[in-house]
């Protein structure tokens, strides 16, 4: 899924890409991917019960590797924006169903470290797609095919294998799950309906619009989109900004995957701390402050070693704050039905960020992407004013359930 992205990058900068006519439209390119992508995560959300976990993270997995493969054949720049389009088709339930699937396994406490697992694997990607794509570039002309082909036909049928050999190890929820004893299975439901009292499944049927009604739903769904752009830009542009310093192509591709390393370190790092002291929102103002210094270095410092440090610093704080939102939003959210809501709403936002991110970060803005980068430390700002609004509001509410007598219940988690 994010290998994809993240190699219509990587031809830009080697400018094998330049085959199909691209050019300036490589935003285009880009951005097409994001609009299936954000209208039908809520739609793949609400039938993920009927259709089935397996079937449907199987079946999108086996889809996207087919058209990614497809890619590699791809003779102009117009078959390569509708393949971009059926990637945002296939790959739009994918993470939204992911996120929903664990939130229903684990306790509020719990959940940060398994998205960011989970998140850990777009890392891995980001920090080792370029070393790998450059190597899959040194194919140019077997088989009569470029060597950027061979990427996305080689990664294609590597994601379609993949596919089908984690059929066997997806899980469904757990009151439908098939693999644990009814005993195992009661402990699972008992935990969840101790932590937060919403163990079993409620109708979806008619409480979309009740849900979305909500104003913190959309509220989460602005503060993802905040650190969504940096993340974003990071993998689109990384390599173009080290080239833009002077290194050379092959130092440029080696030199993406260090930041990449580092980020998924303080991904883990903060994940535990935030599980540990059952706390959110503390972590996620000092990643994105370390994401307004680390952009800051990027666009104004003079020395390149001052510069790719700041990568290291943006690139690891918006990583670490996906998962701690995704964990801040889903922990404070109370049933099945609202929790797949909100995790669609959310994530589709993550995909308006992608467009912002295309958008904000012009060609013409090449090498230090002023423009691009000061409208993401203003989103960086937004999220912590965000942040300090909806915290302030659970504090406020869960004074008010003590002052009741509701000491043993839900509380929001800060």
């Amino acid at each position: 899924m994010y290998t994809c992205t993240l190699c219509i990058n990587l031809l830009m900068v080697t400018r094998d890409i330049q085959d199909l006519d691209v050019g300036a439209r490589y935003s285009i390119v880009s951005c097409i991917y994001f609009i299936p992508y954000i209208l039908l995560e809520l739609p793949s959300n609400m039938c993920l019960r009927a259709v089935g976990v397996r079937n449907l993270l199987t079946g999108t997995v086996l889809a996207w590797g087919a058209v990614q493969l497809g890619m590699g054949f791809v003779p102009t720049w117009g078959y390569l924006v509708l393949c971009r389009t059926l990637l945002g088709v296939f790959e739009a339930g994918f993470f939204p169903a992911l996120i929903f699937i664990v939130t229903t396994w684990y306790k509020r406490h719990e959940v940060q470290k398994k998205l960011a697992a989970l998140y850990m694997t777009s890392i891995v990607a980001g920090g080792f797609s370029s070393i790998l794509a450059y190597a899959l570039s040194l194919l140019d002309g077997k088989g009569g095919l470029d060597g950027w082909s061979w990427i996305f036909i080689i990664e294609g049928a590597a994601t379609m294998i993949f596919g089908i050999a984690s059929w066997i190890f997806i899980p469904d929820f757990p009151d439908k799950n098939t693999f644990l004893t009814a005993e195992q299975t009661a402990l699972v439901l008992r935990r969840i309906e101790e932590d937060r009292g919403d163990a079993l499944p409620d109708s979806m049927r008619g409480k979309v619009l009740l849900h979305l009604s909500d104003w913190k739903v959309w509220i989460f769904a602005v503060m993802y989109l905040c650190v969504t752009v940096p993340a974003y830009a990071v993998g689109f542009f990384v390599s173009l900004v080290l080239s833009g310093m002077g290194w050379n192509l092959q130092m440029s591709l080696l030199l993406t995957a260090p930041p990449y390393i580092f980020a998924a370190l303080c991904v883990v790092l903060f994940a535990w701390l935030s599980d540990r002291y059952h706390m959110r929102a503390l972590f996620i103002v000092i990643q994105a402050l370390m994401t307004i210094i680390g952009l800051t270095l990027t666009g104004y410092a003079s020395p390149p070693g001052w510069r790719y440090t700041g990568i290291f610093l943006a690139n690891a704080g918006c990583s670490a704050s996906i998962p701690g939102i995704l964990a801040y939003s889903s922990n404070n959210i109370i049933s099945h039905s609202k929790r797949a809501v909100t995790t669609a709403i959310t994530v589709s936002f993550g995909g308006i960020g992608g467009i912002v991110a295309t958008t904000i970060y012009r060609q013409q803005d090449f090498p230090r992407y002023i423009p691009g980068i000061i409208t993401t430390i203003a989103l960086q700002v937004l999220l912590l004013v965000l942040l300090s609004i909806t915290t302030v509001h659970f504090w406020y509410e869960n004074k008010k359930m003590k002052s009741k007598g509701n000491v043993g219940g839900f509380a929001y988690m800060l």
